[in-house]
């Protein structure tokens, strides 16, 4: 736990599920002030509030697009009204689907560098905004991927967004360190998520991720989740601009491990 984080303000997009919901939970466990940004899960979003204030911190909920200027306005605006500040802001609502890149259109090129990459954007530019303004040295962190990195074929546009996401935290981490906001990258790999349920119940498909994954398993949310925190805390004061890997090694080759190749 980071006794920094006690009663500073978060906005976490796409919370209502999945990595963002298990960094909401432990945002609220170490007593911070949580808004949780969602499109569905209404009811979900609720039990993650109640959860969060036996926890011993508070939280709000926020109906919210993020490809959308003014709902992302209105999420700086809500933590600014509710808990008087914004310290950390986590870009996570993302989506993802599986094309063949000679059939991928145009809608879903759009869609999802709209949603991974451009909602991303608007939270940092925000975020950022509202920070300087009020002359607070916050921290933002972009949830990345192992595929910024990883080439994944039919995914073509997932990749590319968050090879953005990528470049677009490097850049503001170089232009903003001047004024102590810190802008950094989580990379999961494979996790253990309602996006990936299918995938998972699957013996067959799951041993093969895991055979990807040097140390052997599915990662957790959780997992996920206690790397924010320690981007979020003045634990990681000294680290800009870098991508934070939560993956099991899944980044570092693993069809060499063995002393293979």
């Amino acid at each position: 736990m980071y006794k920094d984080l006690e009663g500073n303000t978060a906005i976490i997009t796409g919370a209502s599920s999945g990595i963002g919901r298990a960094m909401a939970l432990r945002f609220g466990r170490e007593k911070m002030n949580v808004v949780i940004n969602y499109r569905s899960g209404e009811q979900e979003v609720n039990s993650i509030i109640q959860e969060i204030e036996q926890s011993g911190g508070q939280a709000i909920g926020v109906y919210g697009d993020v490809t959308r200027e003014e709902d992302v306005k209105k999420l700086v605006a809500a933590a600014h009204e509710h808990f008087g500040s914004l310290d950390v802001m986590v870009n996570n609502a993302g989506i993802e689907n599986e094309v063949p890149s000679e059939d991928l259109t145009l809608e879903d090129w759009r869609k999802v560098l709209d949603v991974n990459l451009t909602g991303a954007f608007l939270g940092c530019r925000e975020a950022i905004d509202y920070m300087l303004e009020h002359g607070i040295k916050g921290r933002i962190i972009n949830v990345s991927s192992v595929h910024e990195m990883i080439p994944w074929p039919h995914f073509v546009h997932y990749a590319a967004s968050k090879g953005g996401i990528k470049m677009m935290t490097e850049t503001l981490a170089l232009e903003f360190a001047p004024k102590g906001i810190r802008v950094n990258s989580l990379g999961p790999g494979a996790i253990d998520t309602p996006i990936n349920a299918a995938k998972f119940s699957d013996p067959a498909a799951k041993a093969s991720v895991e055979a990807l994954i040097p140390l052997g398993y599915i990662g957790k949310p959780e997992e996920i989740a206690a790397a924010a925190a320690w981007l979020a805390s003045s634990e990681s004061s000294y680290v800009t601009g870098i991508t934070l890997f939560a993956d099991g090694g899944m980044t570092k080759y693993p069809a060499f491990q063995g002393g293979h190749g």
